[in-house]
């Protein structure tokens, strides 16, 4: 009985990070942008005749691929985060085993 509550308690918990995940992109319509993009419109704003001082190297063809890169540059950074605390949780129940 106990583990079903358990496992109950998990499924709302999951449910409910989902929830709070979707709402926002199925109920507020906006166009979401990136911080440079604002920022530009506000230098832009407040300066008009302003000019970078350089251009991107790369152009991408899209958002979405910008989007994507952004995406596996946060995954990437996930994964050595998460390897290196297993690293050490491996290591400091190593060093009690031999305890």
């Amino acid at each position: 009985m106990k583990q079903s509550k358990k496992g109950l308690s998990n499924w709302l918990l999951l449910l409910g990070v989902v929830v709070l995940a979707v709402a926002p992109l199925v109920l507020i319509k906006a166009e979401f942008s990136g911080a440079d993009g604002q920022a530009e419109d506000a230098i832009k704003e407040i300066q008009p005749e302003y000019k970078p001082w350089f251009n991107s190297l790369i152009v991408l063809p899209s958002k979405e691929v910008e989007s994507l890169l952004f995406s596996v540059q946060a995954a990437a950074g996930a994964g050595v985060i998460g390897y290196v605390i297993g690293l050490y949780k491996g290591r400091s129940q190593d060093q009690r085993n031999k305890e």
